[in-house]
C-alpha cells in the first residue's frame, strides 16, 4: 500500500531476522527459567509474534519476518514476554528503534540492550493544539493578559485493555501556581474530536501602554510558566485512569507571536531515571532491513526499463544492463531479486534466464559443477522458483510438513543423540516413512509444476546437453540441481522461509526436517556414489537401505516431465489452491443493531475458488462466498464500529465486515482478496467506506441499503494471484542499486578501456568483472550511467520541492517528529550547497 505524494508513491517495507536473546533476568521461582516469546510492533501495534521458547534464559528464535508497512510509524519495537499460564503474560523488556535510526543498523546483526517498560513510557499518538495570548482592557484603563488554549483533536491514541475513552487535562504551571482544566470524555475512539477552549489568566493587571502592544509585567515570571496537556483513558477500574501521553510547552515562545497552532507528538511522562542498569534485562540480537521506495510515474523509468528488458537480446549477454547489475552488486542475490520480479512482470523471465544460463554453461568446464556456484544465473532461478513456485510447494509439501510439526514422531538416527526412551530401529523406520512419502509426493507432482519453471528447466536441459554431449545424465543433473537441491530441500529444511509454517520449527522437528532434507537432496542428485556424499556414517548406512535404481528412475521420469517443451499445467489450474487462512473477527451479516455480541472470532480460509469462515480450523464452513461473488474488497472506516483494522468484502446482497488483528494483516487480506477477485467482470467501481447502520449509510447518509456507493473503489491490482509485482517499483530499486554502486560502474568503464587498448590478459584490479566484449559493454555502461543520473536529478528536484512545501507542525509532520527534524537538517545542507 503506497502513500501518494503528488504523483510519487512511497512504499515502506521491513525485513527482520530475530536471532536470540541472552542473559534474561531469572524467574523469581525455584527453577529460575522462563518461557519467552518476542513480538514485533509498529509503535505499540503488534504485527508478528515468534514461537515460545521454553525453559531458557537465552532463548534462540531464528525467525524471519517481512511486511509492507501500510501506515506511518515512529519506531519499530521488539518486546520480550514471559508466558504465564495463570495470569497475563509479563513483559521482560523491549528494544525500540526510532524510524530515523533504522539505517544505522541496516542489514547487520546487532545486539540491543533490553530497556525497562512501564505504562508511562508506552506513548503514541498526536494532538492538535492552538494557543492564543490576548489582552483584556478593564473599565479603569488597565490591562491583563489571558491565554486561550484550544484542544482541537487527537489521532492514533493507544487502545488500553481493549478500549479507549480519552479526555485531556490542560494545566498552566508556574512559580507558586497550578491551574487545571479538563475536557469532556469521548467514548470509544482513539481519534477524539474535542474542540474545547480553556482560558488562563497570565499576569496581574498593569497600566496600558499604547506604544507597546504586548508589554507584559513580570516577563521573567511568564518565561517560567508552561502549559501541559495530559491525555488519559477514562477507566472503570479502581486503579484509576490510564496515562496516554503528555505535551509540555513553555510560554516564552509566545513572545514572538501572540498565537500559535500546530500538531505535536505526545511524549512519555518524565518520572526520572530508573534504578535498573542497562544490562539488567539482557539483550536481543536483531538484523533489520528497512526500505523506502520513492516511485515516480511509469514514464520516468522508460529509458532504464527498456535498457534492462532488452538484455536477453544483447550479444553477448554479459554486455547487457541486467548482467552488468549482477557484476557490480556486492551480492548476486541483491541484483537477482528486482531483476527477476521485473522480468516476470513483463513476461520476459524465460528468455533472460536462458541467455545468462547459456553463457554460464559455455564457461563451465566440468559437467559435475554445472550451476553449482552462487552465480547470477543460479540466484535468478532460485528467486523465480520462490516466486512462481510458492503455491506449488503448498500443494505438494504443506500437508505432510504440517503433520510432521504436529505429531512429533522421533526420527533421530544418530546413536550419539538418541534419548534414553528411544529405539534406533523405530526411529529409522519413522524417518524412512516420512522420506518415502515426501519423495513420492514430489515425483508425482510434475503436472502441477508451474509453466514458467518448466520452460526454464527445458532451456537448462537443452543448453547442458548441447555443451556436454558425452554425458547422458547432464540433462537431468542440470535440472535436479535446482528443483531438488535449491527448491524442495531448502523448503523442507526451513519451511517457515517458504511460508509452509508460520514459525521456525521446534528443535526436535527441525532435526527431523534436516534428516529428511538431506536424504531427499541425495535421492534427487543422481550422483554416481550417493552414500559417499554423506559425511556422517549413520546417514550413509541409513541411505544404503534404499533401492537406488528404483528412486533414480522415479527422479528421471519426474525431471523429464517438468523439463519437457510445451508442457502446460492445465490440470493444476482447476484444483483449489490455499492462499491464506487465519483467525479474524467478523460481524454477523444482516444484523441491524450494534452490539459486541454481533462480533465473533472465526477461522477464515481463502482459496482460488472460495472465501469461507468456520468456527475453528478444520470445522465445516459456516459461510462460503464464491470468488465470483466478491464485487470489491475495501477498508472500512474506523468510526463505523469504533474498531481499528476493519475491512469489507462486498457481495451482491450485502457486505461482510471483518476485523484483522493488526494493520499489516488487514493489508495482506485486502490485497490477496482483491487480487483473487480481480477477474470478476461485475466488480464495483464505487463503494461505501462506512457501514449501513440504523437505517442509513454513515458515510453519505443515504437511507436505502441498495444505494450505489459514494466513493470510487481503489485501483485494481494484477489479476495473477501468484505474482503481485509493481514493475515501476522494481525499476526504482534497480536504479537505487546502480546509484549505490556508481563507483563500480565507473571502474568497469575503466576495465573496458583497458581491455580494448591492451587486448591482453585482464589486469588484476579489473579481474572481478566478466567482460566478453569491451566495446559493447562500454556502450551499455554509458547508457546506464546516463539513465541513472537523470533519475537522480529527478529525485533531488522532488526533495527540494517537498522541502519548500512541507510545514513543520502540520498533521503530516508534527512537532517532535525526529525523522522530520533530521530531514530538515539534510535538506537545509543540500539547499546551502546548491546555492
Amino acid at each position: 500500500m503506497a502513500v501518494e505524494e503528488e504523483g510519487l508513491r512511497v512504499f515502506q517495507s521491513v525485513k527482520i531476522k530475530i536471532g536470540e536473546a541472552k542473559n534474561l533476568p531469572t524467574y523469581p521461582g525455584p527453577n529460575k527459567m522462563r518461557d519467552c516469546y518476542c513480538t514485533v510492533n509498529l509503535d505499540q501495534e503488534e504485527v508478528f509474534r515468534t514461537k515460545i521458547v521454553e525453559k531458557s534464559l537465552c532463548p534462540f528464535y531464528g525467525e524471519d519476518f517481512y511486511c509492507e508497512i501500510p501506515r506511518s510509524f515512529r519506531h519499530l519495537s521488539f518486546y520480550i514476554f514471559d508466558r504465564d499460564v495463570f495470569r497475563r503474560d509479563s513483559i521482560i523488556g523491549k528494544v525500540a528503534i526510532w524510524k530515523e535510526d533504522l539505517q544505522k543498523y541496516h542489514n547487520r546483526d546487532t545486539w540491543f540492550q533490553l530497556q525497562h517498560v512501564d505504562a508511562d513510557s508506552e506513548v503514541q499518538g498526536k494532538v492538535h493544539l492552538e494557543l492564543r495570548l490576548s489582552e483584556v482592557i478593564t473599565d479603569t484603563g488597565v490591562i491583563c493578559h489571558k491565554l486561550a488554549t484550544r484542544v482541537l483533536e487527537c489521532q492514533g491514541l493507544p487502545i488500553v485493555n481493549g478500549q479507549c475513552d480519552p479526555y485531556a487535562t490542560v494545566t498552566l504551571t508556574g512559580p507558586c501556581r497550578s491551574d487545571v482544566k479538563k475536557t469532556k470524555v469521548k467514548k470509544k475512539t482513539n481519534n477524539p474530536q474535542f474542540d474545547e477552549v480553556f482560558y488562563f489568566e497570565i499576569t496581574r493587571p498593569c497600566s496600558y501602554n499604547k506604544k507597546s502592544h504586548f508589554e507584559i509585567e513580570d516577563a521573567d515570571e511568564v518565561d517560567k510558566m508552561e502549559i501541559r496537556i495530559d491525555l488519559w483513558n477514562a477507566s472503570n477500574l479502581k486503579f484509576g485512569d490510564e496515562f496516554l501521553g503528555e505535551l509540555r510547552l513553555p510560554l516564552k515562545f509566545l513572545r514572538q507571536s501572540s498565537s500559535y497552532e500546530a500538531w505535536y507528538f505526545l511524549q512519555p511522562r518524565d518520572n526520572g531515571n530508573k534504578s535498573l542498569k542497562p544490562d539488567d534485562l539482557g539483550s536481543l540480537r536483531l538484523n533489520v532491513v528497512y526500505t523506502e521506495d520513492h516511485v515516480f510515474p511509469s514514464d520516468y523509468y522508460s529509458p532504464l526499463r527498456d535498457l534492462l528488458l532488452k538484455s536477453a537480446d544483447v550479444e553477448p549477454v554479459s554486455a547487457s544492463a541486467a548482467h552488468v547489475l549482477g557484476e557490480v552488486c556486492k551480492e548476486k542475490q541483491e541484483a537477482a531479486i528486482p531483476l527477476v520480479r521485473l522480468f516476470l512482470h513483463y513476461g520476459k523471465i524465460v528468455p533472460f534466464i536462458s541467455a545468462i544460463a547459456n553463457a554460464e554453461v559455455r564457461r563451465t568446464q566440468d559437467p559435475n559443477t554445472i550451476f553449482r556456484g552462487n552465480s547470477l544465473t543460479s540466484k535468478c532461478i532460485d528467486e523465480t522458483m520462490k516466486l512462481a513456485g510458492m503455491h506449488y510447494l503448498q500443494v505438494t509439501l504443506k500437508p505432510i510438513i504440517d503433520e510432521i510439526c504436529q505429531v512429533h514422531k522421533p526420527c533421530e538416527i544418530d546413536p550419539v543423540k538418541l534419548k534414553d526412551a528411544e529405539n534406533l530401529e523405530t526411529n529409522r523406520e519413522n524417518l524412512r516413512q516420512y522420506v518415502d512419502r515426501i519423495f513420492t509426493v514430489i515425483t508425482k507432482s510434475g503436472v502441477s509444476c508451474p509453466t514458467v519453471m518448466c520452460d526454464i528447466f527445458f532451456s537448462l536441459r537443452e543448453s547442458a546437453a548441447k555443451r556436454f554431449q558425452g554425458d547422458p545424465d547432464v540433462r537431468y543433473t542440470a535440472v535436479s540441481s535446482f528443483i531438488f537441491l535449491r527448491f524442495f530441500a531448502p523448503a523442507i529444511l526451513s519451511p517457515n522461509l517458504f511460508h509452509l509454517t508460520p514459525h521456525h520449527p521446534d528443535p526436535q522437528t527441525s532435526r527431523t526436517l534436516t534428516l529428511i532434507s538431506k536424504t531427499i537432496q541425495t535421492l534427487g542428485s543422481l550422483s554416481k556414489s550417493k552414500s559417499a556424499s554423506f559425511k556422517e556414517s549413520y546417514m550413509a548406512s541409513f541411505y544404503d537401505n534404499f533401492n537406488e535404481q528404483k528412486y533414480a528412475d522415479a527422479v528421471k521420469n519426474f525431471l523429464e516431465l517438468i523439463s519437457s517443451s510445451g508442457r502446460r499445467d492445465h490440470k493444476s489450474i482447476e484444483q483449489p489452491i490455499l492462499l491464506k487462512e487465519g483467525f479474524m473477527i467478523k460481524r454477523a451479516q444482516g444484523r441491524k443493531r450494534f452490539g459486541m455480541k454481533n462480533f465473533k472470532k472465526r477461522w477464515f480460509r481463502l482459496t482460488n475458488h472460495e472465501f469461507t469462515y468456520q468456527k475453528s480450523k478444520g470445522d465445516h464452513p459456516l459461510c462460503s462466498i464464491p470468488i465470483e461473488n466478491i464485487l470489491a474488497v475495501e477498508k472500512l472506516e474506523e468510526e463505523s464500529f469504533k474498531m481499528k483494522n476493519m475491512f469489507q468484502v462486498i457481495q451482491p446482497e450485502r457486505a461482510l465486515y471483518i476485523q484483522a488483528n493488526n494493520c499489516v494483516e488487514a493489508k495482506d487480506w485486502i490485497d490477496i482478496l482483491t487480487k483473487v477477485s480481480q477477474c470478476n467482470k461485475k466488480r464495483l467501481t464505487v463503494y461505501h467506506p462506512s457501514a449501513y447502520l440504523n437505517g442509513h449509510w454513515l458515510c453519505c447518509k443515504a437511507t436505502a441499503d441498495n444505494t450505489p456507493g459514494c466513493t470510487p473503489c481503489t485501483g485494481g491490482l494484477p489479476a495473477n494471484i501468484q505474482l503481485d509485482i509493481d514493475g515501476d517499483r522494481e525499476t526504482e530499486r534497480i536504479y537505487s542499486l546502480f546509484n549505490l554502486y556508481m563507483s563500480k560502474l565507473e571502474k568497469m568503464e575503466e576495465a573496458c578501456g583497458s581491455k580494448s587498448v591492451y587486448d591482453g590478459p585482464e589486469q588484476e584490479e579489473y579481474s572481478t568483472f566478466v567482460i566478453d566484449d569491451p566495446q559493447e559493454t562500454y556502450k551499455t555502461l554509458k547508457q546506464i550511467v546516463a539513465s541513472v543520473k537523470t533519475l537522480e536529478q529527478e529525485h533531488a528536484q522532488y526533495k527540494r520541492d517537498k522541502f519548500k512545501k512541507t510545514k513543520y507542525g502540520s498533521q503530516e509532520h508534527p512537532i517532535g517528529d525526529k525523522s522530520f527534524q533530521s530531514y530538515i537538517r539534510q535538506q537545509s545542507e543540500i539547499s546551502a550547497h546548491s546555492i
